[in-house]
């Protein structure tokens, strides 16, 4: 798994103004089955994505984001295996 930071660099009024598009390619990667999770940091300074694939794969996938394609974030990657989970999380050591 991979987990993604992703630090804004703009303003949030730039940020709201592409979030329409950014779920969107969020839901297109559950459907897919790449994404885990994703939600927002809070405060809102960025978000946190976790995603099936290799480190290569995932950074490809990443490089599409409405908010990459845009220049309004930065991305931070970090390889996990988890390997204690709670139950019902059993997915995400696949």
């Amino acid at each position: 798994m991979i987990v993604i930071e992703l630090s804004y660099v703009v303003p949030t009024e730039q940020i709201d103004a592409h979030r329409g598009p950014h779920l969107d390619w969020l839901r297109e990667a559950v459907a897919s089955g790449r994404l885990l999770f994703a939600g927002r940091q809070v405060p809102l300074t960025g978000g946190m994505i976790a995603a099936r694939g290799t480190r290569a794969e995932v950074e490809a996938w990443a490089a599409t984001d409405p908010f990459a394609l845009h220049g309004l974030a930065e991305y931070r990657f970090i390889e996990v295996a988890p390997s204690v989970l709670a139950p019902g999380l059993e997915a995400l050591a696949q």
